[in-house]
């Protein structure tokens, strides 16, 4: 465990700040450059003034930032938050990554853990960054972080007794430019080298090109859909060796995709790391969903409202259309971050009666998405879901899953999943159209 004398951070949000804080406890000096400050000659001279022994990079940093640049030219090596917090903790990791699913996988890992007696908290991509969560729980046995790819960009030799990445679909390609590229760099996830023991649990269709990816040897573990995987959802049940061993009928996660995605893998990582599967199911049946994660806002009329805001992607839309199942008026659209809307069109066409589209996408996804099923554009989420109220029947639902970030109309996707419940509440009280 590296430390240091002097460190430069970049960015000052709460990573940031955790990152201050940890380094400082450890009789560091440290200066922070924040996106306030957009001076050049004030950045060049920091950096021509001091010596650094490291630079703590925040994940809103794309690596073509300038000032990246600018410390990369100095020789200065880059360093994750995460990794930071990390390689401070001195019990034992589990890391989750993945385009879609990742706080729900690491709320229920943390979960069945708890059940099962271990002293466990969650940290990382989560909304508690690494450094916060090993600085006040010094005597952790397990640290359960939640990976962004973002975050993985600057680790240079993070490790986690079990990693494991639930998906990789089209998402961050702004940043990330191509699926190969992503796809690689979910992959950093699993270390630089691996010691004995040390699990890699990956959907069954990824295992070879993660193979490809990593170098070294290391002990992969399969999950997913079918009996080819080494843990597979099948009729509300987790599968090993053609045995049950996880009962998730009439839970959550009782469905194809987050039975074959996030059950599977939950069954994989209780057996990674030696806890009964009865802890994993206790867990599942006392769980409480994420705010803005398929959360069941109530009922209005006999219509159903659900508040998926946290779907920022096409795939998460598609697993939630496939979650509530069919009569579904979907509200979609917001500041694109995908380009390709048809590979859900079959889906949209055999669950969804109408699409409400707001915000930047939803010129192109009306033009993607009318022929298969009728599209209104409405402009904002206010309009979309009045309209959507005034067409929906009883026995059907009106789903906010957007397939887009909110930026261009709230701050973010809580925000956007509040102004949905208001507006839910509003009409709930009134009885007419949400004001």
């Amino acid at each position: 465990m590296e430390r240091y004398r002097t460190a430069l951070i970049l960015g000052y949000g709460r990573s940031g700040q955790a990152a201050e804080r940890l380094l400082r406890a450890e009789n560091c000096e440290t200066t922070v450059l924040s996106q306030e400050i957009t001076d050049k000659a004030t950045v060049h001279q920091i950096l021509k003034d001091r010596d650094f022994d490291i630079c703590i990079v925040s994940p809103g940093f794309r690596l073509s930032h300038p000032w990246i640049s600018a410390v990369c030219g100095r020789g200065i090596p880059l360093l994750s938050e995460l990794e930071l917090g990390g390689s401070r903790h001195q019990g034992k990791t589990i890391a989750v990554t993945g385009s879609n699913g990742k706080s729900t996988a690491v709320k229920w890992i943390a979960e069945m853990l708890q059940l099962a007696g271990i002293k466990v908290a969650i940290g990382g991509n989560y909304g508690i960054p690494a450094c916060e969560t090993v600085l006040e729980n010094p005597d952790l046995d397990w640290l359960v972080l939640e990976v962004s790819s973002f975050q993985l960009e600057t680790v240079q030799h993070f490790r986690a007794e079990v990693a494991v990445v639930l998906n990789i679909l089209p998402n961050h390609l702004d940043r990330h430019e191509t699926m190969n590229l992503y796809r690689r760099t979910k992959a950093r996830i699993f270390g630089s080298s691996s010691l004995a023991g040390d699990a890699c649990l990956v959907p069954v269709d990824l295992v070879e090109p993660f193979r490809a990816d990593v170098e070294g040897e290391r002990r992969w573990i399969t999950f997913g859909g079918t009996p080819d995987a080494d843990y597979f959802f099948e009729n509300g049940q987790v599968f090993h060796e053609s045995e049950p061993v996880l009962n998730l009928s009439g839970t959550l996660f009782d469905s194809p995709v987050l039975g074959g995605c996030t059950g599977a893998a939950v069954a994989a990582v209780a057996a990674a790391v030696g806890i009964p599967f009865e802890s994993a199911e206790a867990a599942a049946r006392g769980f409480k969903p994420l705010p803005h994660r398929l959360q069941r806002v109530g009922e209005l009329d006999g219509v159903a409202y659900v508040n998926d805001s946290k779907a920022t992607n096409l795939a998460a839309v598609a697993a939630a259309l496939q979650s509530c199942g069919e009569g579904i008026h979907l509200i979609a659209g917001g500041l694109p971050k995908e380009s390709e809307y048809t590979f859900i069109k079959e889906i949209l066409a055999e669950r969804t009666r109408t699409i409400y589209l707001t915000g930047q996408a939803s010129r192109a996804m009306y033009q993607a998405w009318n022929e298969v099923c009728p599209c209104v554009e409405c402009g904002t989420l206010k309009t979309a879901f009045n309209t959507a109220r005034n067409a929906a029947k009883p026995g059907e639902i009106i789903l906010l899953s957007p397939g887009c970030a909110s930026f261009d109309q709230f701050v973010s996707f809580e925000e956007r999943g509040e102004r949905f419940m208001e507006l839910f509440h509003e009409s709930a009280q009134g009885g007419g159209d949400a004001s």
